[in-house]
């Protein structure tokens, strides 16, 4: 089929008007994402402390969250809360996010292991801000979806394992920081020998009806160990696995 020149710019217009809402549509997802920075992460209106390290807050700034939440939940992704997507588990508060972000002391040359995919809406704030992310999913249908999701996106240096997160990721650490995104009754051991001397573990600790603590895990470059709690924090419970 041949196309006049009017043909021609009659099809380019009518590409223009039918690209014109989605345009519109990202341009008012991006207004959201600095207001949620803004008003949720650089100055929260309550006792929370804020996060004041420039690369997170462009990293959230950046990331859609849009994408990682329910398409029925899209226009409530960049609330001051947490949001369901499924199988009892939820995508964090961005203020959670980025604090726990923060508290890793991320460098652009660091390996870092993530327990609980979710979404992979965590992996995807860290992608930007280290050399290569890995993470662990137990249940199937979120890691898969994850996968996909962060693939399609071009976080090409994330890599996604089904798997039980307590046991961490064996096969290529150490790392130099890991990240639990649900909470642990204990700090599990085999992610503390997983973790690079000098590195740091942010977990969340506790039962899933008892109080939780944010915890800063640093392994020493003699391999000593400490922890501190850091604020108290509610988590869905670490998943494990039946065998």
């Amino acid at each position: 089929m041949r196309y006049s020149a009017g043909g021609l710019l009659a099809v380019l217009g009518l590409l223009l008007v039918l690209a014109a809402p989605a345009r519109a549509e990202e341009a008012r997802f991006a207004r959201l994402r600095v207001n949620m920075v803004k008003d949720q992460i650089a100055r929260p209106p309550d006792y929370r402390t804020p996060v004041r390290d420039p690369r997170v807050l462009r990293a959230m700034r950046i990331v859609p969250r849009h994408l990682f939440v329910p398409p029925s939940d899209r226009d409530r992704a960049y609330g001051d809360y947490p949001i369901p997507i499924g199988y009892g588990q939820t995508i964090s508060q961005p203020y959670i996010v980025a604090l726990m972000t923060e508290m890793l002391e991320v460098r652009p040359e660091h390996r870092v292991l993530e327990v609980g995919t979710g979404s992979g809406y965590q992996a995807a704030v860290l992608s930007g801000l280290v050399r290569e992310v890995f993470t662990v999913e137990i249940v199937e249908a979120l890691g898969t979806r994850a996968e996909k999701r962060l693939d399609q996106l071009g976080y090409d240096n994330v890599r996604v394992r089904l798997a039980d997160g307590y046991f961490g990721w064996k096969e290529h650490a150490p790392f130099d920081r890991i990240v639990v995104t649900c909470a642990a009754t204990l700090v599990p051991p085999p992610l503390v020998r997983q973790l690079r001397p000098g590195g740091r573990m942010c977990i969340p600790v506790g039962g899933q009806y008892a109080v939780q603590y944010l915890t800063l895990v640093e392994k020493a470059p003699d391999g000593r160990v400490t922890m501190e709690k850091k604020l108290p924090v509610r988590f869905v419970p670490l998943t494990r696995s039946d065998r």
